[in-house]
Order: C-alpha cells, then structure tokens, then sequence
C-alpha cells in the first residue's frame, strides 16, 4: 500500500505541474475531474504539496471546495483501512 501511494503521489503532482505548465503556455488543461480523480485515488498529498508549489489552483474556491471534500474522504477511507 504505501508502494501505491507513494507512486499515485508523484503522478498526481507531475499531472498538476503539467497543467500549470499548460495554463501558462494557454495550452488544452488537464480536465479539473482527472485532477480530482487522482487526488481521490490517494494522490491528496501531491496534489496539496503540487498546489502550493506551483501556486496551482488555490484561488479557484469551486476547486479548493471539491479538492477538500476529496481530502476528507481520502482520509476516512485510509483511517478505514488502517483500523482492519
């Protein structure tokens, strides 16, 4: 399991590094449903520490609203997953 995460992690923040790479050359976007789907596989912590880094998404409130959701459930199912 921490293999996955490990691997999902770094996808999902080389997915949204290439999406501002791609919104600052006003190329076609990685859609925001990819970006939240890899964050809810397990990728939550990529994609925080891609936001922050990249100063990617983080006033877009629609997003930040979702992507928190996201984070909420990630975390129930991993503490699921630990406890059995």
């Amino acid at each position: 399991m921490i293999f996955f995460l490990l691997i999902i992690n770094l996808l999902t923040f080389g997915i949204f590094g290439l999406d501002k790479y791609k919104a600052k050359r006003h190329h076609r976007r990685i859609p925001e449903h990819v970006l939240l789907g890899l964050s809810l596989a397990g990728g939550f912590a990529g994609a925080a520490c891609s936001m922050i880094l990249f100063n990617h998404k983080v006033s877009k409130k629609s997003f930040l609203v979702k992507f928190i959701l996201v984070v909420l459930i990630d975390l129930v199912v991993l503490y699921r997953l630990i406890r059995h």
